[in-house]
């Protein structure tokens, strides 16, 4: 049997030690806080950074770490509210994307038109557009360009990017080369990338290439330019797509394209194609065929952007 005034000590005694505990808990989190306080301050933000260069270098997500951001990018965010501060914002934020579907729905309604002369970049002259390729079932180039363009653009705008367009339909004329090649500069974007497919006349030819004007139109973004290019040869490569193996590393350099040649942006044309082949043309002419060229075209741009490849 238990005496009352012994319980009664006993539990006055428990209830100190419960007190006790909870106020020692109390202080070890205090102190757990304010070191973690202070090695978070002694450490710097990026967001410190006005420049947003560290920011966009240095900060992280779950998937991936920027690594290198071209100049152009590193300006236009840190002269906009889309400097990047938290690498959970999308990885094209604060990057503008010119496209150019190559071609037009009305050209070869208009002859008159699309053969006018202009400026060809080079102190001479050419036709203003062409009628464009097509698959031997009669797909036209220039509808190929316009859906590939407009998935590409839906999934570069998902990522955070201000995609600019040459044309908003594929029913109209033009826009000349002349025209096509200054959308870069015309809408201050960080980078052009003109959408075709190639027309070979050698049916047994297959294989995409890319291509950069050669002299470049602006020596500024030669580099930035070859760049580009190698990065969307690098996607529709893993994209499963075979290089043409008329070029070597399926990069050609030309001096008489003029949508190149008016660029002063960096810039390239991409034959995503073989029209004329049969296999590639059953591929364009599929929904799900475009689909694999436009998200290989925006892994491209995106390790152009960011560095990194994209992630699925």
């Amino acid at each position: 049997m238990t005496h009352a005034g012994s319980g009664d000590r006993r539990g006055q005694r428990g209830r100190w030690a419960t007190w006790g505990a909870v106020l020692l808990a109390g202080l070890l989190v205090g102190v757990v806080t304010f070191l973690v306080a202070l090695a978070v301050g002694s450490s710097g933000d990026p967001a410190d950074d006005p420049s947003g260069r560290d920011a966009v270098d240095t900060a992280e997500t779950s998937e991936s770490v920027l690594t290198t951001v071209p100049d152009e990018v590193v300006a236009r965010r840190a002269a906009t509210s889309d400097v990047v501060t938290d690498r959970s914002e999308p990885p094209l934020a604060g990057v503008r994307i010119a496209l150019d579907p190559g071609h037009n729905g009305a050209n070869g309604r208009n002859p008159a038109l699309v053969n006018a002369l202009v400026p060809d970049g080079r102190g001479g002259t050419k036709a203003c557009n062409t009628v464009g390729a097509s698959t031997a079932a009669g797909y036209p180039e220039h509808a190929f360009n316009w859906d590939v363009s407009e998935r590409a653009a839906a999934g570069l705008e998902a990522l955070g990017a201000d995609v600019v367009r040459t044309r908003a339909d594929d029913t109209g004329v033009g826009p000349c080369v002349d025209e096509r090649g200054t959308v870069g500069q015309d809408h201050d974007a960080d980078l052009v990338v003109s959408v075709h497919a190639n027309g070979s006349t050698d049916t047994s030819l297959r294989g995409f290439f890319v291509v950069v004007a050669d002299p470049p139109g602006d020596p500024q973004h030669e580099a930035e330019s070859l760049r580009l290019a190698e990065d969307l040869v690098e996607a529709l490569a893993d994209a499963g797509f075979p290089p043409s193996p008329v070029f070597a590393a399926a990069l050609s350099s030309r001096g008489d394209l003029a949508t190149l040649n008016h660029a002063r942006r960096p810039a390239v044309l991409v034959e995503l194609g073989e029209m004329r082949n049969a296999e590639e043309a059953a591929v364009m002419e599929s929904t799900a065929g475009r689909q694999r060229y436009a998200d290989a075209i925006v892994a491209g741009v995106v390790r152009w952007a960011t560095g990194a490849p994209v992630t699925p």
